[in-house]
């Protein structure tokens, strides 16, 4: 694979400032379409198309690529930019810690602003006569509800602690130890991806005693843990460590 141009590389870290991912139209500079679909046949980043418009998404290969590379050269006018990458780079080696951990997990997006009841108009509609209610149905004899209550989201120490209480039954009660996302993800099977996935958020985010880490190794990876990774921004973690 050829190294990405300076334009192409900046495009890159366009995308990566916003998380990984971004309608074209929003992307300053304007990306041009070679540099679009160099990066793309690169492997770099992965283009959907949106209405009239595209939208681009860093793929596993750019984060790996930048993450690699964040000394490579910016068009002359971005100098700045690439003299706080260099900076960011020392950071990072410093610290151990990898970019996607820098960049941090996407925003949730905010809830929207709850609509004021609307004013009952003046004039009254006729009321309209209430329907017959109907008997309540008959209970047969040794016949159970076929419902189950609704199963509460547990609130975030109470996750992050079921979390830690399903990492110490597969370790055995050890710590410091290596454990995979696949198979904590199956310990927490009453629990919704989501919710899972929340509770990994907050770890990666500052959690003091917890971290996640990648599996390096392109061949020790199995189908399990591809589809059990937890990918915030693009780059895959596949493993959980906490810390006594």
């Amino acid at each position: 694979m050829s190294a990405p141009t300076p334009a192409q590389t900046l495009i890159l870290w366009c995308l990566l400032a916003r998380h990984g991912r971004a309608p074209q139209g929003e992307v300053v500079p304007a990306v041009k379409k070679a540099d679009r679909e160099a990066l793309a046949a690169a492997g770099l980043i992965a283009v959907e198309k949106s209405g009239r418009s595209f939208v681009l998404s860093v793929t596993d290969r750019g984060w790996h690529w930048a993450g690699d590379h964040l000394d490579a050269a910016l068009p002359p006018a971005f100098r700045v930019m690439q003299d706080w990458l260099a900076r960011l780079g020392g950071h990072l080696g410093q610290s151990g810690r990898t970019l996607a951990d820098f960049i941090g997990a996407p925003p949730e997006p905010a809830e929207p602003p709850e609509t004021a009841p609307k004013k009952a108009s003046a004039k009254k509609a006729p009321a309209k006569k209430a329907p017959a209610k109907k008997a309540p149905a008959k209970k047969v004899a040794g016949e159970k509800a076929t419902r189950s209550p609704a199963t509460k989201k547990p609130g975030a120490a109470a996750l992050r602690a079921r979390i830690e209480e399903a990492y110490l039954a597969l370790t055995g009660g050890a710590r410091a130890r290596a454990v995979r996302l696949s198979d904590v993800r199956a310990q927490l099977a009453e629990l919704d991806r989501a919710t899972v996935d929340a509770g990994l958020a907050r770890i990666l985010k500052g959690d003091k005693t917890a971290r996640l880490s990648q599996l390096s190794d392109p061949k020790a990876l199995t189908a399990a843990d591809r589809e059990a990774a937890y990918s915030p921004a693009g780059e895959p973690f596949h493993l959980l460590w906490i810390q006594a």
